[in-house]
C-alpha cells in the first residue's frame, strides 16, 4: 500500500470514527443499510475497492438463486475473494450466530476469507481453517478504539485490493496457525511433564534431582508471546504516518483564516535530512503551546531530548511535551502528535522561525 492510500484511509478512518462517535453520542439506531452506506462503503472505497464496478463489488451476491445473499462479494479478475457480511452498528459482533452465518457461507461457496462487521468493529474470518468457528478468527479491531490505530491501520490494510492481490492474508495466517501450534507446544513441555526437556534441562544442570527441576518449572510464570507482524511501512511512528488520526482539532492561518490542511507524507526521515546536510544538529526546538514555551533538543544522531529523557523521534518527543501542558487522553500514554508540524526551530539561512516539516518540503523540491 502505497502512502498516498494510507493517508486515503487514515483520512476515511478519522471522519467514520467521529461518525460513530456522534451516532453513539446520540443513543441512535441507524440500522443495516444506513450503517453500510455511512460507515462500510467509505472504508472498502479507501481500501481500493471500486464500488460502482460490478465485476469488483457484487452487492446481495448469490452464487445460485436460491442461496441467501452476503452482503458485499469482492472480486478479483472475476473470482470472489473476500465476503463481507453487515451489521447495523447497535448489533453486537460477538453473537455467535452472525459469524457462524458468514462462514458457513463463505465455506460453501468456496471463499477463504470472509469479514463480520458493524461499521465499528471488524473481524476477519478464514473459513477454510479446520477448526472451531470461535479459532477460525484471525484478528478483530474497532475503528472507535483509538488506543490502538497502528493495529487498526495494519489490520483493516489487510484487505485492500493490493493486498489481497497479494494473499497477504494467507502468509500471515500461515505464521499465526503455526506459532499457535508452536506455542502450544512449549506451554505443554513447560509444565514441568516433559521428559525431554527435563533430560536437556539436567544436562545442563546436573546437581539439580528431576523431582527439583519439575517443581521449579511448576513455580515458573513462563510467557511465550509473538509480535504482531506489520505490512505497513513504519514510519517514525504513527502520528506522523497518519496524524489525521490525532485528535487535535485543526487550526486557522492567522493570516488568512483558512484551515491550515493535514501535510504530506513524504517518507524522509530525520537522519535522511542530517546526511543531506539540511540540519545540523545540535540544534534548539521549540513550541509556544497554549501560552507555554516548550523547548527540546535534536542530537547529532537525530533523537530528541526533551525534559531529561531521549526520544528516537520528533512526534514521540512532541506527543510528550504536549501531554506535559493538557495531560494524556483517557486509554492513551500520551496525545498523539505530529512532531514535524509541532517542533519549530530557527533556519540557519533565512534566520525564521519555521516547523521541522520546512526542511522536508525544501528537500523534495530540491530533488525534483
Amino acid at each position: 500500500m502505497t502512502e498516498a492510500t494510507i493517508q486515503r484511509l487514515t483520512n476515511t478512518l478519522h471522519r467514520i470514527r467521529l461518525r460513530i462517535r456522534q451516532i453513539q453520542d446520540r443513543r441512535e439506531s441507524i440500522g443495516e443499510q444506513n450503517t453500510k452506506a455511512t460507515l462500510i462503503d467509505p472504508v472498502l472505497a479507501a481500501l481500493g475497492w471500486d464500488l460502482e464496478e460490478l465485476d469488483e463489488v457484487c452487492r446481495e451476491y448469490k452464487r445460485v438463486q436460491q442461496d441467501n445473499p452476503v452482503d458485499y462479494a469482492l472480486f478479483l479478475n472475476r473470482v470472489p475473494c473476500l465476503f463481507v457480511e453487515a451489521k447495523a452498528l447497535e448489533k453486537d459482533m460477538s453473537d455467535r450466530k452472525w459469524s457462524a452465518q458468514v462462514i458457513s457461507y463463505a465455506t460453501v461457496v468456496g471463499v477463504e476469507w470472509c469479514v463480520l462487521t458493524n461499521g465499528d468493529e471488524y473481524r476477519i474470518y478464514n473459513s477454510h481453517a479446520p477448526m472451531a468457528v470461535e479459532d477460525k478468527l484471525f484478528r478483530k479491531v474497532r475503528i472507535s478504539d483509538s488506543s490502538a490505530d497502528e493495529y487498526l491501520l495494519d489490520t483493516l490494510d489487510l484487505l485492500s485490493k493490493d493486498n489481497m492481490g497479494k494473499h497477504r492474508l494467507k502468509v500471515l495466517w500461515k505464521a499465526q496457525f503455526i506459532d499457535r501450534h508452536v506455542k502450544q507446544a512449549l506451554e505443554e513441555m513447560l509444565t514441568g511433564e516433559d521428559d525431554g526437556l527435563m533430560r536437556m534441562i539436567r544436562k545442563r544442570t546436573p546437581e539439580q534431582t528431576p523431582a527439583e527441576i519439575r517443581d521449579s518449572l511448576k513455580r515458573a510464570d513462563i510467557r511465550i508471546d509473538y509480535p504482531i507482524m506489520p505490512i505497513i511501512p513504519q514510519a517514525e511512528t504513527l502520528a506522523e504516518l497518519s496524524p489525521i488520526l490525532t485528535e487535535e482539532e485543526p487550526q486557522a492561518d492567522k493570516a488568512t483564516g483558512d484551515v491550515r490542511k493535514s501535510p504530506t507524507v513524504y517518507g524522509i526521515e530525520v537522519i535522511t535530512l542530517i546526511e543531506a546536510g539540511m540540519l545540523n544538529p545540535p540544534i534548539e526546538l521549540f513550541r509556544d503551546y497554549k501560552k507555554i514555551r516548550l523547548s527540546a533538543k535534536m542530537l547529532v544522531d537525530g533523537r530528541v531530548s526533551f525534559n531529561g529523557e531521549l526520544y528516537d523521534s520528533l512526534s514521540t518527543s512532541a506527543s510528550e511535551a504536549r501531554k506535559t501542558v493538557i495531560g494524556a487522553p483517557s486509554g492513551r500514554k500520551y496525545p498523539q502528535t505530529n512532531g514535524w508540524i509541532f517542533w519549530k526551530c530557527v533556519d540557519p539561512i533565512s534566520g525564521q522561525e519555521v516547523e521541522m516539516d520546512y526542511f522536508r518540503k525544501k528537500l523534495l523540491k530540491d530533488k525534483q
